[in-house]
């Protein structure tokens, strides 16, 4: 089967690889329909191997080169003799997490801290970016006939910029304020409006997100290195500041803007990944009562809830594609495209299969 391999820093292949053998009792096979770009695949592809293995990975064994692709829709063709949740040419979402289920995160409810946290698409036998992938039955969830294959897809990223939210928690009227206009910020400020928000503030200095994110008509979209950016928070605000942050960019900037705009006992969520350390005003943080969590992936049973809402209309997670590639365009057309500064495009997908 055809798939697009990582093998190390600006180095995926389209290579022919040989098929996943039958499934177990408790799997199911796909054939992946179409596959988003996601961060931390741009992050292996321009750096070199974070989170693909060196070495056997300790849950799943597997090592690089790496078929890549964690955010994508699929068709099932087979299932495994105990499977119940899904039939033969079912559409389904792919939740990518893979666990142990015997760790302390994974016995309390908390798979996505799992001690021995695996990923397919990442550090997993099969990947959306091959012709054909297999799961178990616990990362597969039905798309009901309202909901395009294109935003299955973007289940997974939705996910993520939900439970950041929910981490923190909007209640109705809120006023919140995205800092990046990325896929993920843009995700989340769409799910803050979803659950009741009043006004959702985005801001992002770079004119194509910037331009991307007015389209989306939440609010104010505003541009952090202009002089009069913290007068127009103050305005908006009436002087009270933003109830709720979702720091998006992964940058010490955001995180600063955030922390200077968050009214008193006010809460923040770290969404965004940095790659470095940042600083923070620790002392800001203390005397104005602020909350400041951190967000890692999505609940394991998301899934369901979040096709939900998206496929009644209240989250429109399909509004941040902003193109679709053929498989074997994915370096020129996706990678090399994603990880220019200059570029224009919010969330790439790549059809796999037709």
């Amino acid at each position: 089967m055809k798939a697009a391999r990582f093998h190390g820093q600006k180095d995926i292949r389209i290579e022919d690889v040989p098929r996943p053998g039958a499934p177990l009792p408790d799997e199911v096979v796909v054939e992946p329909l179409f596959c988003g770009i996601c961060g931390t695949d741009l992050h292996e592809y321009s750096v070199g191997a974070i989170v693909t293995p060196t070495k056997p990975h300790p849950l799943t064994g597997v090592t690089n080169p790496q078929i890549l692709g964690h955010e994508f829709s699929a068709r099932v063709i087979e299932i495994g003799k105990d499977v119940r949740d899904v039939a033969v040419g079912d559409r389904v979402s792919i939740m990518p997490a893979i666990v142990c289920g015997r760790c302390i995160p994974c016995r309390t409810g908390r798979g996505h801290l799992c001690e021995l946290f695996a990923c397919t698409g990442l550090s997993a036998l099969t990947g959306g970016l091959g012709e054909i992938a297999i799961l178990k039955e616990y990362q597969v969830a039905k798309l009901p006939d309202s909901m395009s294959d294109i935003a299955g897809a973007v289940v997974e990223p939705a996910c993520v910029a939900a439970y950041g939210i929910d981490r923190v928690g909007v209640w109705g009227g809120d006023i919140v304020l995205v800092t990046g206009a990325g896929p993920i910020g843009a995700l989340s400020a769409m799910y803050a409006w979803a659950i009741g928000a009043s006004q959702v503030i985005i801001s992002d200095p770079n004119p194509h997100r910037s331009a991307f994110a007015k389209s989306l008509d939440l609010g104010p979209v505003l541009n952090p290195l202009d002089p009069g950016f913290d007068d127009q928070i103050r305005e908006i605000t009436q002087g009270r500041g933003v109830d709720v942050g979702v720091e998006c960019s992964g940058s010490t900037a955001g995180l600063t803007s955030q922390m200077n705009h968050i009214r008193r006992s006010g809460k923040i969520v770290q969404t965004g990944l940095h790659t470095k350390p940042a600083t923070i005003d620790a002392m800001r943080l203390s005397e104005r009562d602020i909350s400041y969590v951190g967000s890692w992936c999505y609940l394991l049973t998301d899934w369901p809830r979040i096709i939900r809402l998206a496929s009644s209309g209240k989250y429109p997670i399909e509004k941040v594609v902003s193109s679709v590639i053929n498989i074997d365009d994915v370096v020129t057309k996706g990678f090399d495209v994603l990880i220019d500064p200059k570029g224009d495009q919010m969330k790439v997908l790549v059809q796999v299969n037709k």
